[in-house]
């Protein structure tokens, strides 16, 4: 029999009695196939030694529900690994009878683990765990989570298998997309709620240690002042067609401020202070944050309509913030042909004007509420064109003294 492979999983037929093959590459490792076509994974090993040794046979689990031929491998690989040290896995297995899944494990984390986060970061938490971890992972026990199955968790989010639409609430709607990023930034939780569990004293060592990631590279996309034009023209006839005046005043207030969208969008009357010109966010991802209000930003502000709501953009039904401005961005993005731009990247067009007319790094993190100016530096590079003017006008003026030119 040839190593077990998906593709030869695939072919092989049921007969009329119960069939195994055996995979060449690891031996004990195999598939049964019934006669009505189901195909489970099994490993079989040597208890003892001698004659008297028992070979027993150890189920791993149904092949495609869900487990796949390398995760399985991974787990005979383990089982065959105790065998050898002279463990029983049967005793293993009955001990892992008793151990959470990785579900399980994942619900204790958000209720025990997560006291010193924030909020919103738990609410990112809860998205990527309920919409990566569980669905490919919620079935695996603590125990039998290998760095084989974390890579392979990292390839399936990276490749889409978790994609999907679904709604969010009576009215929203969250695209799941998966993608490298996606599947870097969830890893990295998964490492944090298995550090937990070896916390617990479920588990050791932490099998996520040493999974090569993907690159999580910012996406840094400014736009330059003609596409910022298209930008204000697009906003311009939206508000002249009727469009959704809170979207439109949002977006403005992101070009504005350099704020996140749900630094604005949950914004407060009572963080507002435009006799001084500062916006005092209570709840930001770096938690409390003094924000300068330009003339412009709260020019903006003083347009707004006062509604009986705390918030400055209260919600179109019952109470809470806004949460209309992706729907609006998306149709002002389209009219002013800018397809690629994320609404994020209006944080990073206000960062890149600043830099470039000048501005220091520390006094654009001020400014854009960084609390480690450090994250500005990704900033540094478009320092270089005033730079490059400010070393020009240095060199002619050396080039006039050193060649005799006029005063």
């Amino acid at each position: 029999m040839p190593r077990l492979t998906k593709s030869l999983i695939d072919r092989l037929e049921p007969g009329d009695k119960d069939l195994f093959h055996f995979c060449s590459e690891l031996r004990g490792f195999g598939l049964k196939v019934t006669p009505k076509g189901s195909k489970t994974f099994i490993v079989t090993y040597r208890v003892g030694r001698g004659r008297n040794a028992q070979k027993p046979r150890e189920t791993i689990g149904r092949y495609g529900s869900p487990w796949t031929v390398d995760q399985a491998r991974d787990e005979a690989k383990r089982i065959l690994a105790l065998a050898a040290r002279g463990e029983d896995p049967r005793e293993q297995r009955r001990k892992s009878a008793r151990m959470p899944t990785i579900a399980e494990l994942c619900d204790l984390y958000l209720d025990q683990g997560v006291s010193t986060k924030k909020t919103s970061t738990i609410s990112t938490d809860v998205g990527r765990i309920q919409r990566h971890i569980k669905p490919l992972l919620g079935h695996v026990r603590v125990n039998q989570l290998t760095r084989g199955t974390a890579q392979q968790f990292l390839n399936d989010v990276a490749a889409g298998k978790t994609a999907k639409v679904e709604k969010t609430g009576k009215f929203g709607v969250a695209r799941v997309t998966g993608g490298k990023g996606a599947a870097t930034r969830t890893l990295g939780l998964l490492g944090g709620i298995m550090s937990f569990a070896v916390d617990q004293g479920y588990i050791e060592t932490n099998p996520v240690t040493g999974v090569k990631r993907f690159k999580d590279k910012a996406k840094e996309r400014y736009l330059t002042e003609s596409e910022t034009r298209r930008l204000g023209e697009a906003l311009a006839n939206a508000e002249t067609d009727g469009t959704n005046l809170k979207g439109i005043q949002i977006i403005r207030l992101l070009m504005l401020t350099g704020c996140r969208r749900g630094e604005i969008e949950k914004l407060k009357w009572s963080e507002v202070d435009l006799s001084r010109g500062w916006l005092r966010l209570s709840d930001t991802k770096e938690g409390e944050s003094l924000r300068p209000l330009s003339n412009a930003a709260a020019s903006v502000l003083e347009q707004v309509e006062r509604a009986a709501s705390d918030h400055v953009f209260p919600a179109e039904r019952g109470s809470g913030h806004y949460v209309g401005t992706p729907k609006i961005w998306r149709q002002v993005r389209a009219a002013a042909d800018l397809a690629d731009v994320r609404i994020h990247d209006l944080r990073h067009t206000v960062a890149s004007f600043a830099v470039s007319s000048g501005s220091s790094l520390p006094m654009v993190a001020k400014m854009l509420g960084h609390k480690d100016s450090a994250t500005t530096k990704r900033y540094a590079h478009l320092h270089d064109d005033p730079l490059k003017g400010f070393a020009d006008q240095t060199a002619r003026n050396i080039e006039r003294l050193l060649w005799g030119g006029d005063d």
